[in-house]
């Protein structure tokens, strides 16, 4: 069985907590760091450890494990060049700063047979793994809600934003609480000190299961929070991570009396133990890094964990599109905009323009040659054919029809006589809809679900049945206008005033 001889690169702040703890597990054989004054202060702590000016020299030498404490930015460089070395790698979160380039870690770490393991520390906390415990046995009942608040008022950074460096830890959290990934996710960012470079961070999950996730982190907050609140149909617990006692639970009842009315009943909280024992989460996390060099075995947070994480913040990032590894897009000319989100299993075809800040859910088709607007909606599986446009600010329902051809043949092609369809600005589709090619639907009308629309449909009119008709006038908001004898119409959904039109 092989001895860990593990070397820490970056001595900063986090480095110097690895090398410690590395060291008191008798695995520490060397540090890594361009700062003389660092590597100088980690030798008078540790004179028995070797000290490297530079990740190559480093790299060179005998040691067959390599911590990466290094600022996020070069993660995956240092990551990249310890693999392509033969050595495991435990990398501190995030993995590195885009799923592209942990997708390539986690693949050449299989090909090198390497160990990759992530830094997720709440994985190895014992109060997390109580916390999981108690959800697994039922003793919370359904996980209806779970969020976290991550705050501080300390080092501000100016190479990454908030997100990837303190959202990490509870959105692995709340991953392995679930034991799934999030359907869709939305955030909101703040940038008050650097140009764009996000200081607060609020996000939202949502999970097929039905659980819906908030984390707040910022570095811009009077105090110091890092809380955890899971609540359940039986019981609520909470993890505070900044007292000595870290689990309370409360067992709350929420009852439905007669008439619907809920009634509650608070109880007191009780105090939980861990099970495990209450070594430093770091040293047990640095331990399980020592036994997978040690033994080959498969780390608790490895590269795979840590993409499932990447997902999620690079979902968040408004300037950054995410695309699910399950999809496709074409080499063909595919334009995607910024802050564009695609989900699980689409395929984009050649020659496609979608805009910024779409969202596309799963099992979509869009093209080829297909042009999509700013902030377009679609839901799941709708395929957008080549010859439909969809303008900005466009909401197709989940299972929306569109058609290309009036009289389709197997046996006979109907290639370059596609009959072009416009779905203008702001323009709703409902679920289950279908539109017959050849039709424009106007500036923010609203098509109901279910509806066969085989005419063009007028701008702020709603339109429904089979076929479809016009039945009314819809506002800019959607809401459905009352039409009175008077000259002038107020919508009761936002209150706008709108003149009547002949």
């Amino acid at each position: 069985m092989p001895k860990a001889n593990i070397a820490v690169v970056g001595c900063g702040r986090w480095g110097e907590n690895l090398a410690r703890n590395f060291h008191e597990l008798g695995a520490l054989n060397a540090v890594c760091d361009t700062s003389y004054k660092r590597r100088e202060l980690m030798i008078k702590k540790y004179p028995d450890v070797r000290d490297y000016g530079s990740v190559e020299s480093l790299l060179d030498s005998d040691v067959n494990a390599v911590a990466v404490a290094t600022p996020a930015s070069n993660h995956y460089k240092t990551a990249k060049q310890a693999l392509l070395k033969g050595k495991d790698v435990f990398v501190e979160k995030p993995l590195a700063m885009n799923c592209s380039e942990g997708k390539e870690l986690v693949e050449l770490a299989e090909e090198q047979n390497r160990v990759l393991m992530v830094g997720h520390i709440l994985s190895y906390h014992p109060a997390i793994n109580e916390l999981k415990r108690l959800i697994n046995k039922g003793r919370l009942g359904k996980i209806n809600y779970i969020y976290s608040n991550r705050l501080n008022l300390g080092r501000v950074r100016t190479e990454e934003d908030v997100s990837l460096s303190f959202a990490p830890h509870d959105i692995s959290a709340i991953l392995e609480l679930l034991e799934e990934e999030p359907v869709s996710i939305s955030a909101h960012n703040g940038s008050y000190i650097t140009k764009d470079i996000s200081d607060t961070t609020i996000m939202t999950m949502q999970f097929s299961s039905g659980v819906k996730a908030h984390i707040f982190v910022s570095w811009l907050h009077p105090y110091k929070e890092q809380k955890l609140v899971v609540v359940g149909t039986k019981a609520m617990v909470l993890f505070n991570d900044l007292t000595v006692e870290k689990l309370f639970i409360y067992p709350h009842k929420i009852e439905q009396k007669r008439g619907g009315i809920p009634l509650v009943q608070k109880a007191e909280y009780e105090l939980i133990p861990e099970l495990l024992n209450h070594m430093e989460p770091l040293k047990l996390e640095c331990e399980h890094f020592i036994d997978c060099v040690r033994t080959r075995a498969k780390p608790r947070t490895d590269g795979e964990s840590g993409l499932k994480v990447l997902r999620v913040l690079e979902a968040c990032r408004k300037d950054h599109q995410f695309i699910h590894e399950s999809s496709y897009i074409d080499k063909d000319d595919v334009v995607i905009g910024k802050g564009t989100r695609i989900w699980h299993f689409c395929h984009i075809l050649g020659h496609t323009k979608i805009g910024e800040n779409c969202n596309i859910g799963q099992n979509v088709c869009i093209g080829p040659n297909v042009v999509i607007g700013n902030n377009v909606k679609i839901q799941n599986n709708v395929s957008v054919y080549e010859g439909v446009t969809l303008e900005d600010d466009v909401f197709c329902g989940p299972s929306a029809v569109f058609t290309n051809v009036k009289t389709p043949r197997s046996h006979y092609s109907r290639k370059g006589k596609y009959i072009k369809t416009l779905v203008e600005k702001g323009a709703t589709i409902g679920a289950n809809a279908t539109i017959l090619c050849g039709v424009t639907i106007g500036r923010y009308a609203s098509i109901g679900a279910g509806a066969v629309v085989t005419k063009n449909v007028p701008s702020y009119t709603l339109a429904y049945g089979v076929p479809a008709e016009v039945r009314s006038r819809v506002c800019h908001c959607g809401g459905v206008l009352r039409i009175g004898s008077s000259k002038s119409i107020e919508c009761p959904d936002c209150g706008k005033i709108q003149k009547r039109e002949t």
